[in-house]
């Protein structure tokens, strides 16, 4: 409620507008659930219901051929009736995406407002890198600008970029367009998507010439000109879909044409490309069961989605918040390691005093533990890296380790026997442990695997049992478990009340924290010969997959963005600090990597590798250094060499 209060009127006009349009199930828009605060990082969001298939579109590019002009029809009927139902609400998109289009199990095309909303804010990211405040951009800029929306499959019209552009203070060389946002710009859009499914890349690469001539060259004195580039690119694209679908196709064409018009004024609108597609599939003479009452909009009171201020409310949050986090990481030197590994100029320090493999590192209090199959956790000086203490009591090999950095701190280790210890990280440390238990013993499993701890003061463990089990800090009672994985719970994480789990079965498993309820599944469509999890991360709404096949799988928002093979082994673990992600395999390297984008697309930079002499078991990553666990026995600190 306090984050409604000091919106301003207009943004929470605009919020409101669109909960009350789209809480109740609408046609063929995915139905928007509500508004859900997180008190962890303190942001409000906007929910809305997923449908199980997914985008699809990307998948269908120039497969439609003339037998397929029934399939085309259907579909892009559905995708007008999406559309039409946002009009209805006073809604303009103003921009969509391939993304936007969701399919539910009965093969039937949904509108996702949240992917319009984060296409939205993806075209404001590309529109502020293209230019800034005051400069004027030229043929150039342009093309770069419609290259990279089309890479994400983004669309745009010129009326809508142009307003963006505006906003951002920056002009175009010798453009004097000035046409309003109507509800025929989402036409516009409809039109390119259509064309782009059937005609594939043929389409963008004709899409691209057009709009850049007409933006740069748009101008006043050139209206002649930039009617011949139309009628030019629309005999183009005409021929292409008389190639595709035939003559009985060509009201379509003309539609399609017409609806890519430079004014929006000329262009058709949605309701008149969905009666014209319905005309492949129903022949008037026959069609006397719909008429489409209430699809008249009045121009004045429609609101733009892509120049409003929900898209800009999220670019607003991730400017602040990227500027705070860079501040705060030059502050503390958080970057230090990733420059020296740019810079060819890394140096590192051995810790040793491990008998046997090192198994797992954590940072806290002031230290580094380290815990090893020798059955022992060491505790390491952050200040001059030297041995302090050495926790001793499991009797089988210690698996796993973490902290808990608050008012009494902890270091919390797990083993292959199933004992959980609790140590003091208070000086004088102890020789006993605060506190130790057990899980229930089955000679058929292989104790734990993975630790993780929560803000609420539980302990979360993954192990050879299948299960993930949730035990009180305070008395070490068991307070939950959850059920599903069908092998070895190999790696859990915990970020923003969402508890994720990664199994040998292939899949990571997100769970609700609160109430221990299945979120969702992921990874379910892989082959688990080549997909064992090995390693997770999350931060924020990313979350990173390492897998026994050295391959590395990057999710936004619960849906796969990016999956990379860059090891020649299994990934054995993996850190993430905010853009820096740290993996290290079997073939005895550490590589960095820098992740950047958006939700909608996610950018990989590589910034180094570190070639090791044995493989690499564990990573943490802390104010600038990395710490490195590895098969011989070995810590070693890596830092900037100054």
């Amino acid at each position: 409620m306090d984050c409604l209060r000091e919106m301003k009127e207009e943004e929470r006009g605009e919020l409101g507008l669109v909960l009350r349009a789209f809480t109740k199930q609408n046609c063929r828009i995915c139905r928007v659930l509500g508004l859900w605060g997180d008190l962890g990082d303190g942001v409000l969001y906007l929910a809305s219901e997923k449908q199980k298939r997914g985008n699809f579109l990307d998948k269908n590019l120039g497969c439609f051929e003339k037998e397929g002009v029934f399939n085309f029809a259907l579909m892009g009927m559905e995708m007008c009736e999406a559309v039409i139902s946002l009009h209805k609400e006073g809604l303009i998109a103003g921009c969509l995406s391939f993304s936007c289009f969701q399919l539910d199990d009965f093969g039937h095309i949904y509108l996702d407002l949240i992917e319009v909303l984060l296409t939205g804010r993806g075209i404001q990211d590309v529109v502020a890198n293209v230019g800034f405040s005051g400069k004027k951009i030229g043929d150039g800029e342009i093309r770069m600008l419609f290259k990279d929306l089309l890479k994400r499959d983004v669309f745009v019209c010129p009326e809508v970029l142009l307003k963006l552009l505006e906003k951002e203070g920056t002009g175009v060389e010798c453009c004097s367009l000035k046409y309003p946002i109507r509800y025929s710009s989402d036409a516009w859009l409809l039109s390119c998507i259509l064309l782009r499914i059937v005609n594939g890349d043929v389409f963008s690469d004709e899409w691209v010439e057009y709009m850049c001539h007409i933006i740069v060259k748009g101008s006043e004195n050139s209206e002649i000109d930039c009617s011949s580039v139309y009628t030019s690119s629309m005999e183009k694209v005409s021929s292409l879909l008389g190639t595709k679908f035939g003559a009985e196709c060509v009201s379509l064409q003309q539609i399609l044409c017409k609806c890519l018009d430079l004014d929006p004024e000329s262009r058709s609108l949605v309701v008149d490309v969905w009666k014209c597609i319905r005309e492949l599939v129903i022949r008037p003479q026959f069609d006397k069961m719909v008429k489409l009452y209430g699809a008249s909009y009045d121009e004045n009171v429609g609101r733009c989605m892509v120049v409003g201020k929900l898209c800009l409310l999220s670019r607003e949050r991730t400017e602040t918040q990227e500027k705070d986090e860079l501040q705060g990481k030059e502050a503390n030197g958080a970057t230090d390691m990733v420059n020296g590994l740019t810079e060819g100029r890394i140096k590192w320090k051995d810790l040793q005093g491990h008998l046997d493999c090192v198994t797992g590192l954590a940072v806290g209090g002031g230290y580094l533990f380290s815990s090893s199959f020798d059955k022992s956790v060491k505790v390491w000086s952050l200040q001059d890296y030297s041995h302090v203490h050495t926790f001793r009591g499991h009797e089988h090999k210690v698996m796993a380790v973490v902290c808990v950095d608050e008012e009494q701190p902890l270091c919390i280790s797990g083993d292959s026997g199933g004992g959980i210890f609790l140590w003091s990280i208070n000086i004088p440390f102890g020789q006993e442990p605060l506190k130790k238990w057990y899980e229930e013993k089955d000679w058929r499993y292989s104790g734990i695997h993975a630790l993780a701890v929560s803000e609420n003061g539980y302990l979360y463990t993954g192990s050879g049992d299948k299960l993930i089990k949730e035990w009180s800090l305070r008395d070490g009672t068991l307070s939950g478990t959850m059920t599903g994985h069908k092998s070895v719970v190999s790696a859990i994480a915990v970020n923003n009340g969402v508890l994720y789990s990664g199994s040998w079965d292939g899949t990571v498993r997100l769970w609700s924290l609160s109430d221990h309820s299945l979120l969702t599944v992921l990874g379910e469509d892989m082959p688990r010969a080549v997909s064992t999890v090995l390693s997770l991360a999350a931060d924020q709404h990313t979350l990173i997959a390492t897998y026994e096949n050295g391959s590395v799988k990057i999710w936004r928002h619960d849906v796969l963005r990016k999956s990379m093979q860059i090891h020649n082994g299994a990934i054995f673990t993996v850190s993430l600090d905010g853009k820096w992600l740290f993996t290290g395999s079997w073939d005895r390297t550490i590589k960095a990597q820098e992740l950047a984008g958006d939700d909608v697309e996610v950018d990989v930079r590589h910034i180094g590798s570190i070639p090791c002499d044995s493989v690499i078991t564990a990573l943490s990553y802390s104010e600038g250094k990395l710490f490195v666990g590895f098969g011989d026995r070995t810590v070693k600190v890596y830092y900037h060499g100054k």
